[in-house]
């Protein structure tokens, strides 16, 4: 693609948006060097006007931003940069420059997997879930057994709160064994999105 870079003193805008959620997470600007090292390296890197310098996300945090695509506008003068985001990508700790909470709706969803993901690393004591992974993979595999089986009964003989109560309790427990597996709910994601047909 042939960008215009001439159009702004030699920047252009580049929206960063989470692949998964489609959050926009941030905005920074890209001079061709800059554009040119994100490709190379996989991992956005800006210009920043207030150092006048190149910088990657992430270089003294570890936040990286991992490119997964990159679209340009009908101008060719903007882009979106559709990104994995390595932890929190605002320098005050949140996941967004923007102070959306994306722990609402459906999104919680990818919280509880990243909590559930560093519960799996640090192995806290006391936790209920480091226990399911200590217990190993026959246990977790139990568990969502089990409560799949408590869902369909709640489903067919009980109530609207039973069965709500039952069904989220498969997926905190499915979440688990997908972590213990080494997978995320983005890799079920994945799958469901090759069997999907308009």
């Amino acid at each position: 693609m042939e960008l215009d870079f001439n159009k702004s003193g030699g920047l252009i805008p580049a929206i960063i948006q989470d692949a998964q959620t489609n959050q926009v997470l941030m905005l920074g600007f890209m001079n061709e060097e800059a554009y040119r090292q994100t490709l190379e390296s996989g991992n956005v890197t800006f210009f920043s006007r207030t150092r006048q310098r190149l910088w990657t996300k992430g270089e003294t945090s570890g936040n990286f931003l991992h490119v997964v695509n990159i679209l340009t506008d009908c101008d060719n003068d903007t882009l979106l940069v559709k990104v994995n985001p390595v932890g929190p990508v605002c320098h005050t700790g949140s996941d967004t420059c923007f102070g959306e909470n994306n722990a609402d709706g459906i999104h919680f969803l990818k919280y509880l997997q990243d909590f559930i993901d560093r519960r799996y690393r640090e192995m806290p004591e006391g936790s209920y879930t480091t226990s399911l992974f200590r217990q190993g993979t026959n246990r977790m595999a139990q568990k969502v057994g089990e409560e799949a089986v408590e869902t369909v009964i709640e489903a067919v003989n009980g109530t609207t709160e039973g069965f709500l109560y039952e069904a989220s309790d498969l997926i905190y427990h499915l979440i688990v064994l997908l972590a213990g597996k080494g997978f995320r709910l983005e890799d079920l994601a994945q799958e469901l999105k090759k069997r999907h047909k308009e």
